[in-house]
């Protein structure tokens, strides 16, 4: 069974870091697109950056720059690593793995394409 576990959220002060990691099992998910999340209360949910075979890896235009997504297939770890945090960026992120098809498309962030979900792990910056 398909398990994911985000975990490394937190408060932090604008400018600060945060890396949130998402445990994976029930599959051998570096094949497949994984992808973290947000949703900010009374937002839609937006796709942040995604990452399959460890080196494709897609971001959101607005966070480029700030982000780097990375797996680790030895722990079926996912991270994203996030840095220049700032209060906009205060919502719960969540990873997902679409497992119906190989690699990451140009529709990455469409969350509907997404088959498995964890339970989110809230990040909060504070000005």
């Amino acid at each position: 069974q398909v398990r994911l576990v985000e975990s490394g959220g937190g408060s932090v002060q604008s400018g600060g870091s945060l890396r949130l990691s998402c445990a994976a099992s029930g599959y051998t998910y570096s094949r497949y697109c994984m992808a973290w999340f947000r949703q900010a209360p009374g937002k839609e949910r937006e796709g942040v950056a995604a990452i399959a075979n460890s080196v494709e890896t897609r971001y959101a235009e607005s966070m480029k720059g700030r982000l780097t997504v990375s797996q680790d297939n030895a722990k079926n770890t996912l991270y994203l690593q996030m840095n220049s945090l700032v209060p906009e960026d205060t919502a719960m992120y969540y990873c997902a793995v679409d497992i119906d098809a190989l690699g990451c498309t140009g529709s990455w962030s469409n969350l509907y394409l997404y088959d498995y979900w964890g339970q989110g792990t809230q990040v909060t910056v504070s000005s």
